[in-house]
């Protein structure tokens, strides 16, 4: 719902549809996917108490609540609005496009797109879909393993920034065998960039930095990527 560096808002239409009725996110952010499905039965898990909070706090909002918060504007100190922790959160999000962290100052283009976007109307048009939501401060490892459509978009490898929040140190070989045992249907993210899972290549973008890039998929279920990089490597041989 609210800008994150990481989303999947560009390209979450991409991805395969969900198998089960249940739709588990272990590296949570902003849940392009279950937003997109947001019917299913939905748990997030994310070990960044701020994007829990956030949540958590979304879930209790009503449409007023946040069509009543402060329009941002450039140079606004949001320490210094007299608001909740949470709404200082929140806004701290919406302050810079793409953000790690909250910030406290706005941004020029932050400002200009909540205007151009009206981003608070949108969101608060979306708050009945995050209801039933079950949503959990903890590390991906800590789900008990079950029959779902697990989401899984951890820190990638490369990914050419540092994630205050997450594990500097994430195993990604850890990582990429408990993503094989997972049950049900398993999608993973990353770019072409990582070597810890055998990547399909699905589509070239251009992050917030505007760095080109291109979007990879992992997942135990065949998909239409995976025809595509066989169809590549046939065409080379």
């Amino acid at each position: 719902m609210w800008s994150y560096y990481g989303s999947k808002s560009k390209i979450i239409k991409l991805y395969p549809k969900p198998k089960y009725d249940k739709i588990i996110e272990p590296f949570a952010g902003t849940a392009r996917y279950s937003l997109r499905y947001f019917e299913k039965d939905v748990l997030l898990i994310d070990k960044y108490d701020v994007v829990v909070k956030i949540w958590k706090w979304l879930q209790l909002c009503s449409p007023n609540d946040i069509l009543k918060l402060p329009k941002l504007k450039i140079g606004d100190n949001i320490n210094e609005m007299n608001l909740s922790e949470e709404e200082k959160l929140f806004l701290g999000m919406e302050a810079a496009v793409a953000s790690l962290a909250p910030r406290n100052k706005v941004t020029k283009f932050s400002s200009e797109q909540n205007v151009r976007h009206n981003r608070l109307r949108r969101i608060s048009s979306q708050l009945f879909k995050i209801k039933h939501w079950k949503i959990k401060l903890g590390n991906y490892d800590e789900i008990n393993n079950q029959k779902a459509t697990w989401f899984i978009d951890p820190p990638y490898q490369f990914g050419g920034h540092s994630y205050v929040h997450s594990n500097k140190n994430l195993n990604y070989e850890k990582l990429a065998m408990w993503c094989k045992e997972r049950l049900g249907q398993t999608i993973v993210c990353e770019n072409t960039k990582a070597n810890w899972m055998d990547f399909n290549p699905m589509k070239k973008i251009k992050g917030a930095s505007n760095i080109a890039t291109t979007e990879a998929i992992w997942s135990n279920v065949a998909t239409s990527y995976n025809v595509k990089q066989l169809n590549l490597i046939n065409d080379n041989t």
